[in-house]
């Protein structure tokens, strides 16, 4: 069975090397731009409402999909672990969860801190937070 997932936007960041992204860009104030596919503008109606927090979901594309266990945090010095439990970007189908601060939206580009991906990573969706639901 195959699945196709479309990219809806980009990632634009200053960070351009997997070895220059943060281990967890939560932790940081990195901030980066989405710049979403005009045809999915519509799409972004309501968004600007929704203050604070949102999930962007990535492909990391430069990901290894072929390992299956990773030193944690990249410390050769730890022991492997399987990748379903480390946050590792490489894994079998890479997609990445970031919940990141939306500071701004103009036109098709929003505005956002909290993000590790690098520059180019395509985005496949967004998503409002809620914490009720998201913890």
């Amino acid at each position: 069975m195959e699945y196709i997932v479309q990219p809806i936007g980009v990632v634009r960041s200053v960070l351009k090397d997997p070895a220059d992204a943060p281990k967890q860009g939560a932790l940081t104030e990195q901030e980066a731009e989405i710049v979403v596919d005009p045809a999915y503008l519509p799409a972004l109606e309501g968004l600007a409402r929704k203050r604070g927090k949102i999930i962007v979901l990535c492909w990391m594309d430069r990901a290894d999909r072929g390992r299956l266990k990773v030193h944690p945090r990249g410390q050769e010095e730890l022991p492997e672990r399987g990748v379903f439990s480390t946050r590792s970007p490489h894994r079998p189908n890479p997609v990445s969860l970031h919940t990141v601060t939306l500071l701004s939206i103009e036109g098709n580009v929003l505005r956002i801190r909290g993000m590790d991906a690098i520059d180019g990573t395509p985005v496949v969706d967004i998503k409002s937070h809620s914490p009720e639901l998201d913890g």
